[in-house]
């Protein structure tokens, strides 16, 4: 697994194993262009962040600043071995994130309570993508219905997970993007 586009295409990623799920390259890909300029100079989250490989990429491709939230010991570890890998930190107080250095936080808690105690306008790209066959998901665009926390929540999900309707849905073979507020 690796980066695809950006200051770090090709870059690879740790990965902890087979009981997380990283999103496929091709899927981040399409992803990131259906984005396009959104990305430049975002604050992005990456909930249920796993690799960090979402927020990594939007990163690679322009974002300034990601917060990766993510709680599982094994996927925490890899993360903390992406995100030291590209010496991302971060910010001291007052500091602004620019190309030359990008900003990222790891918080160890539960995405759910992390989302739902976030206020409207927080970040401006918000990535979620828990475990398949859970309703995680679910309760996460719940939240960001009652306070868009980003203008654009994208939500991975199994193709067969229905989920409220958004600006577009980007289907793969094993899965599906499901993008709001665009």
């Amino acid at each position: 697994m690796r980066i695809v586009g950006g200051i770090w295409a090709g870059r690879p990623l740790t990965s902890p194993g087979r009981r997380v799920r990283p999103t496929q390259e091709d899927v981040r890909d399409a992803l990131m262009a259906l984005l396009g300029d959104r990305l430049h100079g975002a604050r992005v989250l990456d909930l249920f962040a796993g690799t960090g490989a979402l927020g990594l990429e939007a990163l690679s491709r322009g974002a300034a600043s990601a917060d990766f939230v993510e709680f599982g010991g094994e996927a925490l570890h890899a993360l903390k071995a992406n995100v030291a890998a590209r010496k991302l930190r971060p910010l001291a107080r007052g500091e602004r994130p620019s190309a030359a250095h990008k900003a990222a936080r790891i918080f160890k808690r539960d995405a759910l309570p992390f989302a739902a105690g976030l206020p409207a306008g927080a970040y401006d790209l918000a990535f979620a993508d828990p475990p398949y066959g859970s309703l995680k998901l679910d309760r996460v665009v719940q939240a960001w219905q009652r306070v868009p926390f980003a203008p654009v929540l994208c939500a991975e999900h199994a193709p067969d997970h229905a989920l409220p309707a958004g600006a577009h849905t980007l289907r793969f073979e094993a899965c599906a993007v499901t993008v709001y507020g665009l």
